[in-house]
């Protein structure tokens, strides 16, 4: 919509100036107690939320259209904009109205886009959200991928004969929410046609083309870089794309989130040959993640493996089925340690009972570094910590590698499970607007602040039964409100009782509300007081998440090792209860497999009724089978149970 700035009021203007700067984004504007929307912004927002439109005076002749969200609830309309594919500008009020003269300074401090969601109401517990960069130089790709929530970054480049399906298949197994690009890639229609045709519920935003570029010394001196092996990688020359495409995600996060993400740490450079091939259509058709019809998990590979206790094991066993291993070596790790937790029974009900005292360690340790964890978070990281010595005793007498790694690898960290316990109050309030979240004792000033808050309390209880000694009026009480402040209340009855050194203050409808001095004198100590404590208590509890925040890399290790628990020990739950067994992996081109099931079938059948079939296929003679009869007779059933299978051996 077109506006003549010149002619609008001065708020007007500044929200022009500001919405011109964000023109891609619906701009939430704050005024007050409400983010307001105006003119185009306005007539979307009340349309896609089926909210009031309204109008404004701002100086032209017609009144701006208007639509408005109170500040408090809007997080829940955020979320149902980002999921129809918008962007959101978050304007904040920079200064207090209180002490400021003339307009408010304001600014925005956030953009949410589908991809760069942290609030925990707007994500799924038990699954990624990936933004995925795609930059194109000409036949070749450089891609690069995070989840901000939980500080996974990896990234690769695509150099092959093949190189756009290669990609599709890439896209499938991250299953992003939002995909960036550069221009070449914005021009070739018929490639983005088929991104969005294939994925379409993906958002796809050009970024500026001088993002994308070959700095590697930036890159390492902000990330430690290291491939799959866990090992550093000192030299890029030889990944431009990668590199181009890191940087350009990185430039995004920095432009849209604005706040400094520590906790995105490392890169992960990964080949695509390190995994099983899995196409898009395999993924689509095994219904490895989600069923084709409705998206749902029920009835997919996923459904039948997940016995995780916790959030982060959920997700690291989404990726492991992404992502099914092709090097013996590690897949036989992962076999010895299922094998062992199938049959030491004992040791897996432990660790089931343990993991289900552990929280979203990976998600808690993004908010702090993040900067916007609550009290509530870190009790429940706390809570989580506690758990953490219990979970590495059990570990203790482990026989397998992979166990022993695990083992190894858990950190304790009791000082940060410490720091929180003596300075959080055990049930602290949702958010730190009003304080009362830090505990005596961890503060000297916070204490005497407090304490004087409360001794001021109880000088107007005392004030209270004094003045009713004083006068004879019985029904005298002492009251607050936030815009009188303190007063002392008398009924129309007892009026003519009032003493002289009482100032009328309010009249109502049955009585009267006056102040004194001394009144006065203990309400400017009690909120002086008050709003001191508000004070100093944001100020401890940033400087507690700071410290948290530093230890965010000790925190997304043992989060790691948790998640690898759980999974395996998911594994050898499903193992037990549908009695499956342990595969042995060669190098060789055989596929031998005996009463061979298919998974999912099997679990929504009867127990015992499903028949079960042989399968050997080799690089040689058998290289071929060809399956013949009737409709229903189970032909698609045995050549999926085969890949699934197949699948299953090289996951777990």
């Amino acid at each position: 919509m077109d506006v003549d700035k010149s002619k609008c009021s001065p708020m007007m203007q500044k929200y022009l100036e500001t919405k011109e700067s964000y023109s891609d984004c619906i701009l939430f504007y704050r005024l007050g107690d409400f983010y307001e929307m105006f003119f185009d912004d306005a007539i979307t927002v009340s349309k896609e939320l089926e909210l009031t439109l309204t109008g404004k005076d701002c100086g032209l002749e017609e009144r701006a259209p208007m639509c408005g969200i109170p500040h408090h609830a809007a997080e829940n309309y955020l979320a149902r904009l980002v999921s129809k594919g918008y962007k959101v500008a978050i304007c904040e009020q920079l200064e207090d109205p209180k002490t400021t003269k003339g307009i408010v300074k304001r600014g925005v401090i956030r953009i949410v886009t589908p991809g760069t969601v942290v609030d925990s109401n707007m994500l799924e517990e038990r699954k990624n959200n990936y933004i995925m960069c795609i930059y194109k130089s000409g036949i070749y790709f450089g891609i690069s991928v995070t989840d901000i929530t939980t500080g996974e970054f990896y990234a690769s480049q695509i150099k092959e004969v093949n190189n756009f399906p290669l990609l599709l298949d890439e896209i499938a197994r991250f299953s992003p929410s939002e995909i960036i690009i550069n221009t070449m890639m914005e021009k070739s229609s018929e490639e983005l046609s088929k991104i969005k045709e294939r994925f379409e519920n993906v958002y796809i935003s050009k970024v500026k083309d001088e993002y994308f570029k070959e700095d590697y010394e930036g890159l390492q001196n902000r990330f430690q870089i290291i491939n799959q092996k866990q090992k550093s990688i000192k030299n890029l020359d030889e990944l431009p794309l990668m590199v181009c495409s890191a940087n350009a995600l990185t430039m995004y996060l920095n432009e849209t989130q604005m706040t400094s993400l520590e906790h995105i740490n490392k890169i992960e450079i990964y080949t695509v040959s390190r995994y099983m091939a899995l196409d898009i259509n395999a993924r689509r058709n095994l219904e490895v993640i989600e069923r084709m019809r409705d998206k749902s998990k029920k009835g997919t590979l996923l459904w039948v493996l997940d016995k995780t206790s916790t959030s982060m094991g959920g997700r690291l066993l989404r990726r492991w089925l992404n992502d099914p291993l092709v090097d013996e070596k590690e897949i036989n790790r992962r076999l010895d340690s299922v094998d062992e937790l199938k049959y030491n029974l004992m040791l897996r009900g432990e660790i089931i009972e343990s993991l289900k005292k552990v929280y979203d360690i990976e998600r808690l340790a993004g908010k702090m570094a993040y900067g916007n964890g609550t009290p509530r978070d870190m009790i429940t990281l706390k809570n989580s910590l506690m758990n953490l010595p219990e979970v590495k005793r059990i570990l203790l007498n482990s026989n397998s590698e992979l166990l022993k790694y695990i083992y190894n690898n858990i950190d304790e960290l009791q000082d940060i499970y410490e720091l929180i316990e003596k300075s959080i109050v055990d049930d602290p309030p949702m958010v730190t607007k009003d304080g009362g979240y830090i505990k005596l004792g961890f503060d000297e000033e916070i204490d005497k602040l407090k304490l004087a808050t409360t001794d001021g309390k109880s000088w107007l209880m005392k004030l209270e039964m004094e003045e009713k000694e004083k006068t004879g009026i019985k029904s005298l009480k002492v009251g607050f409100n936030k815009v009188f402040g303190y007063y002392i209340e008398v009924t129309n009855t007892y009026k003519s009782q009032v003493p002289d050194r009482y100032i009328r203050k309010q009249t109502l409808t049955n009585g009267e509300r006056y102040i004194t001095e001394e009144l006065k004198n203990i309400e400017n100590q009690i909120l002086g007081a008050e709003e001191k404590v508000i004070k100093l208590e944001l100020e401890a509890f940033n400087l507690i998440r700071k410290e948290i925040a530093v230890n965010v890399q000790r925190l997304q290790i043992t989060a790691e090792m948790i998640s690898m628990l759980d999974v395996l020990t998911s594994f050898a739950q499903v193992a037990e209860d549908m009695d499956y067994c342990k595969p042995e992996i060669t190098n060789d081109d055989i596929i031998d497999i005996r009463e061979g099931r298919h998974p999912v079938i099997e679990k929504m059948l009867p127990h015992g009724s499903f028949v079960s079939n042989d399968t050997y296929l080799d690089g040689d003679k058998n290289r071929l089978s060809i399956i013949t009869g009737p409709n229903m007779a189970g032909k698609s059933t045995y050549m999926r149970q085969t890949a699934l299978i197949t699948l299953m051996a090289q996951v777990r």
